[in-house]
């Protein structure tokens, strides 16, 4: 079994890889909109800034068992990033009939290869407890600047204060 660019016709079985990633990590999947979505994101931006790479089941056709995808974005250019690539890898998933075979390994690398040939100079993924020796192990660590999230607030939810606004970072 051997990884492979994705084409837009895998778009329901990559969705499918990605919902089982996000019911291992407990997310609520009660609200499926968000895959009706990711299958027409995948079959409209796959081979523009969207990459995946997939194993097909040696068994069952048209049916995968691994995946990876990945999206390059552009930000400002920094001293250490002067074309402001950036890459994001999203939904890496193996089946769970398919799971420590190196099928996750071999998707990330082809992943990480399409990356380099796009001139991209920096590379980011969130992980999960499970997954991270597989990360460390191909070079990521978390020596970078600390990462913080914000989330659109509700509509009815009031604006928190400002507090230390006066910094630059």
């Amino acid at each position: 079994m051997e990884a492979r660019p994705a084409v837009a016709n895998d778009a329901g079985e990559i969705v499918r890889l990605a919902r089982l990633m996000f019911e291992s990590m407990g997310i609520d999947l009660s609200d499926a909109t968000w895959e009706e979505e990711g299958r027409r994101h995948v079959r409209g931006r796959i081979g523009g800034d969207v990459a995946v790479f997939v194993v097909d089941d040696p068994i069952r056709p048209a049916r995968l068992v691994a995946s990876a995808a990945g999206v390059i974005t552009r930000r400002l250019p920094t001293p250490s990033n002067e074309h402001g690539l950036v890459g994001y890898v999203q939904w890496v998933c193996t089946d769970h009939g398919h799971r420590r075979r190196g099928l996750a390994r071999q998707v990330m690398s082809a992943l990480l290869t399409w990356f380099e040939a796009n001139d991209v100079a920096a590379v980011e993924l969130h992980s999960t407890a499970v997954a991270e020796s597989l990360y460390l192990s191909m070079g990521f660590d978390d020596s970078g600047s600390r990462a913080l999230r914000r989330r659109a607030r509700p509509p009815s939810a009031p604006a928190s204060p400002a507090a230390g606004t006066d910094s630059c970072a």
